[in-house]
């Protein structure tokens, strides 16, 4: 079973993203900062992580750079609902990242996942493959607030 990192600082998001993950049988830990983000990540292995790119007081871009420092081929998903992410493969130190704008489909968030760990998620214990999301749609479906 796939160990996801999700570190973004908006409660109800981050809540959203662990849900359909743990839905579909991924291990989840759930971090709101960068600062979280480096202890536990020092005190665990992850498979992937998704990041948001603007975090409270922290560029997300920065953020992976040190997690790849730690973790060269650490497969992430950079989300962000301010900017187009489409630097970030750009920049030779951030390949395999996958870009995500908020809002996105559960779909498209398990298809990202998908490309970076492989048909069924590194998940090779008889889960479902993860492009058979259930439909919590709504729940991602969050405005972005001031």
């Amino acid at each position: 079973m796939a160990r996801i990192l999700v570190i973004d600082d908006q409660p109800a998001v981050r809540a959203t993203i662990t849900l359909g993950l743990r839905l579909k049988g991924f291990d989840v830990v759930e971090i709101e900062s960068a600062a979280a983000a480096f202890k536990e990540f020092g005190a665990s292995n992850f498979d992937l992580a998704i990041v948001d790119i603007f975090l409270q007081g922290t560029n997300g871009a920065d953020l992976i750079r040190i997690l790849r420092q730690r973790a060269p081929s650490l497969p992430i998903v950079a989300i962000s609902g301010v900017t187009a992410l489409d630097f970030l493969s750009a920049v030779p130190d951030l390949s395999n990242v996958v870009c995500l704008q908020k809002p996105f489909r559960p779909i498209e968030l398990f298809k990202a996942i998908q490309s970076l760990l492989g048909p069924l998620g590194l998940l090779t214990d008889g889960a479902p493959n993860i492009a058979a999301a259930p439909n919590f749609e709504p729940h991602f479906r969050q405005r972005n607030l001031p």
